[in-house]
C-alpha cells in the first residue's frame, strides 16, 4: 500500500498530458495570430510607403520638375522609376529625383520573388473594381489570395 501511494495512476497521467496538450495548442494558435498581425502591419506600412512615393512623383510631374509628354498623366511608368530616379527638368548637372530608397516587398508574397514582382499594379485607366496594369502605375495592391484577420482580402487593401 505504501508503494502505491507514491506514484501516479494512469488516469491522472493521461489527464495531465491532455491538459498540457490543450494549453500548448492554444499557445500555438495565439503565436500564429501574432505572426499574421505582424505581417499585416508590414503590409500596411509597405503600401503606405509606395502610395506616398507615387503621390510625390505625381506632384513633381504636375509641378514641372519631371519631363513628361503631352498625353502622359504624370504617374510613374514603373515601380522601378521610384527607386532608380528620374532626371529633374532644368538641372544642369543631370540631377535625379528619387522617391524611394528601396522598393518594399509584399510580406505575404513568396520570399524568392524580387520586390517588383510581389505587387499588383493598377494603371490610371483601369477600373478600381478590376485593377489592371497599363502604361503607368496609379496604385499597387497585394497579390496574396489570403484574407486578413478581419476577413477582408489583402488584395482590397
Amino acid at each position: 500500500m505504501r508503494r502505491h501511494a507514491l506514484g501516479f495512476t494512469l488516469v491522472e497521467l493521461l489527464i495531465s498530458v491532455a491538459i498540457i496538450a490543450l494549453l500548448a495548442g492554444g499557445a500555438m494558435s495565439f503565436a500564429d495570430l501574432a505572426v499574421k498581425r505582424s505581417q499585416e502591419q508590414e503590409l500596411r506600412s509597405a503600401l503606405r510607403q509606395i502610395r506616398e512615393a507615387i503621390d510625390a512623383y505625381k506632384v513633381a510631374a504636375d509641378a514641372g520638375r519631371i519631363r513628361r509628354s503631352a498625353d502622359d498623366n504624370g504617374y510613374p511608368p514603373t515601380l522601378a522609376a521610384l527607386t532608380e530616379g528620374v532626371p529633374e527638368v532644368g538641372s544642369v548637372t543631370g540631377r535625379k529625383l528619387y522617391f524611394l530608397r528601396r522598393l518594399p516587398r509584399d510580406p505575404l508574397a513568396e520570399p524568392t520573388l524580387p520586390p517588383e514582382a510581389t505587387w499588383g499594379v493598377r494603371s490610371y485607366e483601369s477600373d478600381p473594381a478590376d485593377p489592371r496594369p497599363g502604361r503607368d502605375v496609379f496604385d499597387v495592391y497585394s497579390l496574396s489570395p489570403r484574407t486578413s484577420i478581419s476577413g477582408r482580402p489583402y488584395r482590397e487593401w
